[in-house]
């Protein structure tokens, strides 16, 4: 059967899915469970020729390629664990019922003769690579910044790219030396957003970001909160220890990011100034025969000397009038231990 053949035939089908499902409005129960489950299949299939037809007018090769022959992208777009096998549950479950019907896309890569380099479409080449399938790409030549630059576009498209993924990736691309118009070609955005995203990206330790993870819920206004917190002297270690607890671990992505939001204080408050301040110290001082008493204490601010018992009074005295002499040699020793 011919391409053309097939077409009007999808299309009828369709059509009388259509029919049926226009009566169904008045009669739910009319459509054919059997034909809606067809008409599915055929849509697949139509998308998938419909696919096939762009990519060969562009000259692409459409290849079914060995995952362990493509290598991942040099410029990160999504945070670890992405990838891994619970994110990408859905996407083998439907590989393994219909097969890849879209493919990804791929260029020969530069350093390793007879291997490929991913350009987008990794989720779908984990799937492929967990159920031990073949990985269907279009196979395009192209340069760095163009391969970077639909890498971006393909990913800022989907809805489930959070915003601070987009921020580390356009860091990942001023990082491996990519031009500012590259970047803001790979994000659809203009040159201050890019500014704006790269600042918030690069002012949270790396990482730190990773442990909060990508934060789907999470939009532009409060990671800038969050950057203006880690501005305050502190916060940094703060943060490193709190990442660590199993109550933040154990938190999904959304609340990590609520948890160290909330930890964190906003300025360097009071409490935090009294904490730091050092506790009294004092010291007890009598000779053998207990005629006398002394307690200093010093609080880093002020000393005090307090003597009592038989001689308190006369001892006190005598120190009081040798106060002159005492600073005097006060002074001579200070200078004897700095040098001066």
């Amino acid at each position: 059967m011919s391409r053309k053949d097939s077409k009007g035939m999808f299309a009828a089908v369709l059509g009388q899915l259509g029919d049926e499902q226009s009566e169904g409005q008045q009669k739910p129960k009319s459509a054919s469970p059997h034909l809606l489950k067809v008409a599915a299949g055929v849509r697949q299939l139509q998308e998938r020729g419909e696919l096939a037809d762009r990519l060969l007018k562009d000259g692409e090769l459409i290849a079914e390629i060995d995952p362990e022959m493509i290598l991942p992208s040099p410029v990160p777009d999504r945070f670890e664990g992405a990838y891994h096998d619970k994110a990408i549950d859905e996407i083998v479950e439907s590989m393994r019922e219909r097969g890849q019907f879209v493919p990804g896309l791929v260029r020969p890569s530069s350093t390793k003769p007879g291997y490929f380099q991913i350009v987008y479409g990794r989720r779908r080449l984990a799937a492929a690579k967990k159920l031990g399938l073949k990985f269907k790409a279009a196979v395009r030549e192209l340069t760095d910044d163009d391969a970077v630059i639909l890498q971006g576009e393909e990913n800022s498209g989907r809805e489930d790219l959070s915003f601070i993924e987009k921020c580390s990736f356009a860091l990942a691309q001023e990082q491996a030396g990519y031009k500012r118009d590259v970047i803001c070609a790979s994000l659809s955005t203009g040159k201050s957003h890019i500014s704006e995203m790269i600042k918030i990206a690069s002012a949270i330790p790396r990482e730190i970001l990773l442990k909060i993870g990508s934060a789907p819920g999470i939009g532009r206004g409060r990671w800038e909160e969050l950057v203006h917190k880690f501005n305050v002297s502190g916060n940094s270690t703060r943060a490193a220890d709190l990442v660590t607890k199993g109550r933040f671990l154990e938190a999904d992505s959304d609340n990590r990011f609520n948890l160290l939001l909330a930890f964190l204080p906003s300025t360097e408050t009071a409490t935090v100034e009294k904490a730091s301040k050092s506790k009294p110290v004092s010291k007890a001082w009598a000779p053998r025969d207990g005629s006398v008493s002394a307690t200093a204490k010093n609080n880093g601010k002020a000393f005090t000397l307090a003597i009592t018992n038989a001689d308190g009074p006369r001892f006190g005295a005598f120190i009081t009038d040798q106060l002159d002499s005492l600073y005097e040699a006060f002074r001579k020793s200070a200078a004897r231990e700095t040098g001066e």
